[in-house]
């Protein structure tokens, strides 16, 4: 699958806007432009993901309201903003809402493109992970209340004997039961298992 190369760019400035799209799109970003923070929030709802570069400075919404809402409905872009000189203060206040980075004016071309590929990149990966580990709580969830026992016996480092002691049922059963467990954690070994646990929240690190 080809990396995520989609850009929104929230700025009010025509100007800027112009240029940033002619910017990105010579370097293969898919753009969209948005001359205001409240029409890009309009949009979100069908919008993909994708990197957002926008202008802190704004009338109505500015990007620290921009910040706010994103937050505040749980979207999960990564957020570049763009400042003008002497709004360290403002980019800081975004960076503790959540901006991945921000660009004092005027910056190099490059710059912004590095730190749009990066931010995409890193976003992409967590979201890939948070997926893996949707799918392994998935498989914890799947398992009996008896193959759950079964698993946390066999995570805690406890043989098929003493695991059957510890419900009063047979040996025999608890290899079933164990490879049940084996089978729906998609796990090959006990080490395996134990990683698993681990990334399903189930045992601590």
């Amino acid at each position: 699958m080809s990396p995520n190369k989609t850009v929104y760019v929230i700025d009010d400035d025509p100007a800027m806007r112009d240029s940033l799209d002619f910017l990105l799109d010579s370097a293969g970003f898919k753009v969209t432009l948005f001359d205001s923070a409240l029409s890009f929030l309009d949009a979100v709802p069908s919008l993909g993901f994708g990197c957002v570069v926008s202008d802190v400075r704004m009338p109505g919404l500015d990007g620290i309201d921009l910040l706010k809402r994103l937050k505040s409905d749980n979207k999960q872009l990564p957020v570049i903003i763009m400042t003008g000189h002497g709004d360290i203060p403002l980019a800081v206040e975004a960076m503790k809402l959540g901006a991945i980075d921000f660009l004092e004016k005027p910056f190099e071309d490059e710059r912004l493109l590095n730190t749009i590929t990066v931010a995409l990149s890193r976003a992409d990966h967590e979201r890939k992970g948070e997926s893996v580990t949707a799918d392994i709580t998935a498989r914890i969830a799947a398992l009996s209340p008896r193959e759950r026992q079964v698993m946390e016996g066999l995570i805690a480092g406890l043989s098929n004997k003493l695991i059957a002691r510890e419900y009063n049922i047979s040996p025999r059963t608890i290899e079933v039961y164990r490879a049940n467990v084996m089978t729906k954690m998609q796990a090959s070994s006990i080490s395996e298992l134990v990683r698993l646990a681990m990334r399903g929240g189930i045992l601590k690190d």
